[in-house]
């Protein structure tokens, strides 16, 4: 099995190319249970084996776990041969174990309490603070993290946070893009109308949605994806199977969102692997899959806390899927008739 890969190239300095099955390593920075170093290990050189060469993390994975593990990983591996992704908006402030964030989320990590910043001296000290945990000398793709309401609380509050980040991280952003400290830079986010919002005010390269453009959700093919497609604009996927159910499927607890999964949702990919099955073709596969239809998807990132959670993506990654299925779920309304596939 041959991992595919994608270029990115916007102006004169080559091409950054992405595996279509890339890495995201939240779950290396103990999210919801502890990995012990050996374990972690062991995941990301099963994955650098089967061809994985795009890598994303962020501060907040494990409160600078992921981003340290990763150095230690990637130490050894040729500078050139692997797209790194992490992220800005938060700096990790040291605290009391009892005064800590995460507890329930993050299991095993430093004690820090997160403080949002999308400032520009804020972008400036989150950028130093990674490139020494990850020990390298330039970031490929640099995110602006979490700008949405999911996590900002309310309308308002994103806002807020929007016109700091333009007026602060963004300047930040493009002095370090101009420097050659990263590549290219966009938002990692949880919901598509910031990224449209942010297109339609700055120059930004590549953005990482996560869990809006899956085989249950394709309501940025409204406005948003063909103003990326028409300004060069590449994208990530993450969630690609909306928090659990469309790898699980639609059984008694699936997640959706991050929560259990609502009976509206649970009928809808019970249809979805319906029309799957009657092509022989497994819900995760297609879910996977989906995306990567779109011409300016680059890399889709799904977790992988264990070797043979690596080894599943990898099957799911290179799963050929008919044409004819993707016809019947737009025949039966279960995807936009507008979807590329």
């Amino acid at each position: 099995m041959q991992l595919r890969t994608r270029a990115w190239n916007r102006g004169e300095k080559g091409a950054l190319p992405f595996t279509e099955l890339g890495f995201g390593t939240a779950p290396l920075g103990n999210l919801y249970r502890a990995v012990s170093d050996a374990e972690a290990d062991a995941v990301l050189a099963r994955a650098w084996d089967m061809g994985l060469r795009y890598f994303d993390t962020a501060p907040l994975y494990g409160f600078g776990l992921s981003e340290t593990r990763l150095n230690r990983f990637l130490r050894g591996k040729p500078r050139g041969e692997y797209v790194l992704s992490t992220k800005i908006g938060r700096l990790l402030a040291a605290c009391p174990p009892e005064a800590r964030d995460g507890v329930g989320k993050w299991f095993d990590v430093p004690s820090r309490r997160e403080v949002y910043d999308y400032s520009y001296d804020g972008t400036m000290r989150s950028v130093a603070f990674s490139l020494e945990r990850l020990g390298v000398d330039r970031i490929d793709v640099l995110y602006a993290h979490d700008l949405d309401i999911f996590n900002h609380g309310s309308a308002e509050a994103l806002q807020a946070r929007l016109d700091e980040f333009i007026s602060g991280g963004y300047r930040a952003l493009l002095k370090l893009r101009e420097e050659g400290v990263i590549r290219a830079f966009g938002a990692g986010v949880n919901e598509w109308q910031p990224c449209q919002w942010l297109t339609e005010r700055g120059d930004f390269d590549i953005f990482l949605l996560a869990g809006r453009y899956t085989l249950l959700e394709q309501e940025a093919l409204a406005s948003f994806l063909p103003m990326a497609a028409e300004r060069g604009i590449g994208i990530v996927i993450g969630g690609p199977y909306n928090s659990g159910i469309l790898a699980s499927g639609p059984r008694p607890g699936a997640f959706y969102n991050y929560n259990p999964a609502p009976p509206e949702i649970i009928a809808r990919v019970e249809r979805i692997q319906s029309v799957c099955a009657r092509h022989d073709v497994r819900l995760v596969d297609a879910a996977f899959q989906f995306p990567l239809r779109h011409p300016s998807v680059l890399s889709v990132i799904p977790g992988g806390q264990s070797v043979s959670e690596m080894e599943a993506n990898l099957v799911a990654a290179t799963a050929t899927i008919p044409p004819a299925l993707w016809a019947d779920l737009k025949a039966e309304g279960l995807m936009r008739p507008d979807a590329p596939v």
